[in-house]
């Protein structure tokens, strides 16, 4: 995305990032869920690293079609775990293979209904899918890539460790949303925060192993380490248009992109 065009380290790689997922919570309107969708390729393979909420279905349409592609081209979806803002939309690429924790599911199909982010209509339908891979912690996802549980936020949080030729990517998802979570050790939405601080401590811990390793998390720009400090690749564009006066050629636009 145009967002991430001054960042020459992931040009002309393999993980292109469609939507940039957004560090912040709504002040009183609920949760945005404004998450990371992340395309890779390997070989004759393409997947995309979650899904997205029901907001961005047009635009996951929009930059597939920048791309010269269609959800059916997509061979996998790997899905760090179930809320709905990166799991919902498994049904646009429902005749992908489709990666999520087994530990992820077997909670989320057990979450109180209407109470929490679980989409429960979906999961349960995503439970009995055909294409459906309930993986556990090591497993080999994507060529490459091994998923390790990372629990916290949920209890079956998925992170993905992805090593290509020339250098590594690490997909957190929301076992650390943001760089203020990852620097920090304290962690907004975790059913434990002792259990989110170990699982942060284990990413560190695989992002050191390789320089120029590429951290992607689930809600903010991808970074790497710079001599032990974090520095964002690309910049950020967010934004939101309202409509305060009497016409509709009257917008306001508030620029959240700091």
């Amino acid at each position: 995305m145009s967002e991430l065009s001054e960042a020459p380290e992931l040009a002309g790689g393999p993980l292109d990032v469609m939507i940039c997922g957004f560090p912040g919570k709504s002040m009183c309107h609920g949760g945005m869920g404004w998450s990371t969708v992340a395309m890779i390729r390997s070989g004759g393979r393409l997947a995309l690293v979650d899904a997205g909420n029901f907001g961005m279905r047009k635009l996951i349409l929009e930059q597939l079609r920048e791309r010269n592609l269609v959800p059916a081209d997509v061979t996998d979806l790997l899905l760090t775990h179930s809320h709905y803002d990166h799991s919902v939309n498994w049904t646009l690429f429902r005749h992908a293979r489709i990666v999520i924790g087994a530990d992820e599911i077997s909670w989320a199909l057990n979450e109180p209904w209407g109470e929490t982010p679980v989409p429960e209509l979906y999961v349960r339908a995503l439970d009995d899918w055909p294409s459906c891979e309930k993986i556990t912690d090591g497993a080999e996802v994507f060529p490459g890539m091994t998923a390790h549980v990372a629990p916290g936020h949920t209890p079956g949080c998925l992170i993905f460790h992805w090593r290509t030729e020339h250098r590594d990517f690490i997909f957190t998802g929301d076992a650390a949303k943001n760089r203020a979570e990852l620097v920090s050790g304290d962690t907004d939405m975790t059913y434990d925060a002792a259990v989110s601080r170990r699982s942060i401590e284990m990413i560190w811990e695989i992002w050191r192993r390789r320089p120029g390793t590429v951290l992607v998390p689930g809600h903010d720009l991808p970074m790497i380490l710079e001599n032990g400090t974090t520095r964002y690749l690309g910049s950020r564009r967010a934004g939101i248009r309202a409509w305060f006066g009497n016409d509709m050629a009257s917008v306001t636009e508030f620029v959240l992109s700091k």
